[in-house]
């Protein structure tokens, strides 16, 4: 075969392959928005299951389903680690001890880690606006440890859990400084 002839067959098949992309809704059901870019241009998927099928030749938008994604890219689907989820406690001001109404969260948690295959969890400490930096960045690293021992504590292994604080500098309810909100007061359990 000649040098010609291989050149003509690889431009065929790379013509002839194509790429998809589909925005998947978000469990949650919160609005999310992907752009998809190439020399061509930009493509903004802003919807459920709006897709894009790409290759040598064409970008061309077009809407999926639920039921195409399953038939297409289920195995794929299936084959990914779950999401992340998200698990919120509360603090009692200048304390590092769980608030008793954040118990029922904690076990919750403790039972979607449980349920992993493999375990890997992230526990943020945050603080309120009350107080100084260098005090709130230790209170809030003493509450995730606090929530690390106790995951620790009720079987989860020591080397699947890591904990930092991040003092006040991520408020789930901004305030002005020196304003106790209890709400900023909290450990952020991330399962992964």
């Amino acid at each position: 075969m000649t040098r010609v002839a291989v050149a003509s067959i690889a431009l065929l098949l790379g013509a002839c392959s194509s790429t998809t992309v589909v925005l998947l809704p978000e469990a949650d059901g919160r609005k999310t928005e992907l752009t998809v870019t190439d020399s061509r241009g930009d493509i903004v998927l802003d919807r459920p299951y709006a897709g894009v099928r790409r290759n040598a030749l064409r970008t061309q938008p077009y809407a999926s389903s639920a039921d195409e994604v399953k038939r297409d890219f289920g195995a794929a689907l299936a084959a990914q680690p779950p999401r992340e989820k998200r698990f919120t406690l509360h603090f009692p001001e200048g304390r590092d001890e769980i608030a008793d109404e954040s118990r029922a969260v904690l076990d919750a948690a403790l039972a979607e880690i449980a349920a992993r295959p493999v375990q890997d969890v992230l526990v943020v400490g945050h603080t309120d606006l009350v107080g100084s930096g260098p005090l709130n960045d230790a209170l809030a690293r003493q509450r995730a440890d606090t929530v690390r021992a106790e995951l620790i504590r009720r079987g989860i292994a020591a080397d699947a859990v890591q904990a930092s604080g991040r003092g006040s500098r991520e408020p789930a309810v901004p305030t002005p400084a020196g304003v106790a909100e209890p709400r900023n007061r909290r450990v952020e359990i991330v399962v992964r």
